[in-house]
């Protein structure tokens, strides 16, 4: 078996697994002013509260696997995106205060500041990872010691920006989608206005984005000379995206969210197959100075161990997520222990 593409695809697979579920409450946190009343503000944050923290739990087991099997592309990402790096984690941490500080105190003032740091930490963690999966698509400036050689403006470039809003509107309509299962009467049917603008959104930020990459980034598509199969993801990647609106217009939200939760499957996928078998791609000399799985992966014994255990943690994981989802199914409800 080889360890190197078995962990490639695990990580792959915990990358998918996160941004499925913070995906949607992080675009909850996006919509979260374009309501204005208190009580739908609180249903808003009572819809994620019981779930966000499970949620990232998914990112931190993510960080874990990518610093495990593979050490030298880990550092190499986490010295090129350092400053981003940092603002993400100030904006995940702050999406966590603002959840949890925002109904201490009863003053229009207090639970107004609290709300904009939601709103503003969600978009900029979500428009950051847009961010960092653009650089990692078009390559970022690496020596020949595998050393990131270049600068923060190398990092905003126009690709990256791009990807950057198209991770919004992904993110958007997947709030959208899910706040309209969890709410009822005014705050669903504004929910199903925003998932019809969400959907728009996305959409032109979708074809945006694919005919840039091909513009921009032509290597994207050459794994799928060698692996023509791949093809069948991107056609289930359109099926999923056009039957979003379909199952809206016909009231059926939870396909929608299903369709949802399978284009960002198919994103993830569509990603790494466009860069393997690299992890992080140098845009100065591809062939010598990028990490792929085999020089940046860890010794075969430490893979072997890792194996195991991710054969014993897994199931815990997906465990503890399912039973966590089926206790807190259903509508929102406000009590007096809510947000």
């Amino acid at each position: 078996m080889d360890l190197n593409l078995l962990w490639f695809i695990l990580v792959g697979v915990l990358m998918t697994g996160y941004a499925i579920l913070d995906g949607f409450d992080l675009g909850v946190g996006i919509l979260h002013l374009t309501v204005r009343d208190d009580t739908q503000r609180r249903i808003h944050l009572n819809s994620i509260g019981p779930l966000w923290d499970g949620n990232e739990v998914w990112l931190v087991v993510f960080g874990g696997a990518l610093f495990a099997a593979f050490p030298e592309s880990y550092a190499t990402i986490f010295s090129a995106f350092y400053v981003p790096f940092m603002l993400l984690l100030f904006g995940l941490i702050f999406r966590a205060v603002a959840i949890e500080f925002r109904s201490k105190q009863n003053h229009s003032f207090w639970r107004g500041f609290w709300d904009f740091c939601f709103f503003g930490a969600s978009l900029l963690a979500t428009f950051l990872f847009g961010v960092a999966v653009g650089n990692s698509m078009i390559g970022i400036p690496l020596d020949e010691r595998y050393e990131f050689s270049g600068t923060l403006v190398h990092l905003l470039n126009p690709y990256s920006l791009t990807v950057g809003v198209l991770a919004v509107s992904l993110f958007t309509m997947h709030g959208a989608i899910y706040l309209y299962l969890k709410t009822e009467g005014d705050l669903q049917k504004h929910a199903h206005k925003m998932m019809w603008r969400g959907f728009g959104f996305f959409l032109a930020m979708y074809i945006i984005v694919t005919v840039y990459t091909l513009v921009a980034v032509p290597r994207a598509i050459e794994n799928f000379q060698n692996y023509p199969w791949a093809w069948i993801v991107v056609g289930l990647n359109v099926l999923a995206i056009a039957n979003i609106p379909r199952a809206i217009h016909h009231n059926r939200p939870l396909y929608a969210f299903v369709s949802s939760c399978c284009t960002i499957a198919a994103f993830v996928f569509l990603f790494s197959i466009a860069l393997y078998p690299n992890l992080v791609t140098s845009s100065v000399n591809e062939a010598k100075h990028s990490l792929n799985i085999y020089n940046a992966a860890s010794a075969d014994n430490t893979l072997i161990v890792m194996t195991i255990i991710a054969l014993i943690g897994m199931p815990i994981v997906l465990l503890y997520t399912a039973i966590v989802y089926w206790t807190f199914r259903g509508k929102v409800v406000l009590d007096e222990h809510s947000y």
